[in-house]
């Protein structure tokens, strides 16, 4: 993997053990020294499996830490995804990370700062999405803008942003500017978080979908029950530009790009590989949206507006544009060659509406390199100054070169 230029992120799940608890290797060590417990003896579950590990606990903490750094030294695994995060402790996973980056600076950790219930540890004291300040290089998953987008992963019929439930503008823009501090993002209106919980944009991790719950395409055919395959191809187009074109780290289900089924399953940890495997005729069947996304990957990696380095430099590079009260409509500017890239300024709009918008544009000359169809980075197209209109159920990017 290293030989083909790509690193290695492992997903750990130190949460929790499986089978009765009375038999779990850990018990039979030190009988419920690894597991919280209640105040009645019973064990907390926090992981919504049975029961939950003690991570401050000493021998906890260094089982964690020994494995980890066994797995990066023997292996080299270039980074953890830890899964149910916001169990663990603050303490135990900053110095899992202190440890992990002297071996290796650029080493990648990010989690998911929630939990499956409630735990005996204080909310204070465990690795949470709004503890992530408190993190050391540290980032968390963003269900703020996941469920902004494609509607409530826990309410089926939910919908979000592509699929034109109205009200999400401002949490979408929260995921734009990679949950830090904007003096543009209006908080109260934020679908979850009411404070800006990461530090820089490195600690956000936007996505629309992962392994669990439904797929996206799922998702947007069971909540738009009415939508044609083509309509639900523009949703899923819509939802990766947002994804790929915001600040902070972006995260891709592996298949997204070829509308990815489970066939309607949710949790298919238990389900065979017809539901789970990935079905290669799916990039033939939907070569549209798969070059789509290969070239908002491309756009992203050429342009590092997408991708500033600090709170502080999106604050001073990218601003939100007025948009006359439409619903559903998003436009933003990243100005003054952000973060060095070679054009001047690009416009980004977003249009989660099913009605086509007419949006006039700064004087300058501006060019095309992405819409409903295609992404293109060397253009498709250019006009100076005018009213573009931007489809319903689509994105477009455009560029004004120079310095």
């Amino acid at each position: 993997m290293h030989k083909a230029g790509l690193r290695v992120v492992m997903d750990v799940v130190y949460n929790h053990t499986g089978g009765p608890n009375d038999q779990s290797v850990f018990n039979r060590i030190e009988p419920n020294y690894f597991y919280r417990q209640n105040a009645n003896r019973t064990y907390s579950n926090a992981s919504a499996c049975g029961n939950e590990t003690a991570s401050e606990r000493p021998m906890v903490r260094q089982f964690m830490l020994e494995s980890m750094l066994y797995w990066a030294k023997e292996y080299h695994i270039d980074g953890f995804r830890v899964d149910l995060m916001g169990i663990h402790d603050i303490a135990t996973m900053n110095k899992i990370s202190a440890a992990l980056h002297e071996i290796d600076p650029q080493f990648f950790i990010y989690g998911e700062g929630w939990t499956a219930g409630s735990s005996t540890l204080p909310d204070s004291l465990r690795a949470l999405k709004v503890n992530t300040f408190k993190l050391d290089r540290i980032a968390a998953f963003s269900d703020d803008m996941r469920d902004g987008l494609k509607g409530s992963v826990f309410e089926h019929t939910d919908r979000g942003f592509v699929s034109n439930k109205p009200g999400l503008e401002e949490t979408i823009q929260f995921g734009i500017v990679a949950a830090t501090q904007h003096p543009d993002v209006d908080l109260t209106r934020i679908n979850y978080s009411k404070t800006p919980w990461a530090s820089e944009p490195y600690r956000c991790i936007n996505y629309d979908s992962c392994h669990d719950n439904h797929t996206l395409w799922d998702k947007l055919a069971i909540s738009c029950p009415d939508d044609n395959t083509a309509m639900r191809m523009r949703m899923q187009k819509l939802a990766g530009a947002i994804v790929l074109t915001s600040q902070g780290v972006p995260f891709l289900h592996a298949g997204v790009e070829m509308c990815r089924t489970k066939k309607g399953v949710e949790n298919s940890f238990e389900s065979p590989d017809s539901i789970n495997a990935i079905d290669w005729n799916r990039l033939t069947e939907f070569e549209a949206v798969n070059n789509y996304f290969k070239g908002l990957i491309a756009l992203r990696k050429h342009h590092p507006a997408f991708r500033m380095t600090s709170a502080e430099m999106i604050r001073q590079h990218l601003s939100f544009l007025p948009v006359g009260g439409k619903s559903n409509f998003i436009a933003y500017r990243l100005h003054h060659n952000a973060n060095g890239d070679a054009a001047s300024s690009i416009i980004v709009l977003l249009n989660g509406s099913r009605e086509n918008i007419d949006y006039q544009l700064p004087p300058g000359t501006w060019t095309v390199v992405a819409d409903q169809y295609q992404v293109n980075e060397k253009g498709l197209r250019s006009m100076r100054g005018a009213s573009v209109r931007v489809p319903g159920v689509s994105a477009m990017v455009l560029v004004e070169e120079g310095l």
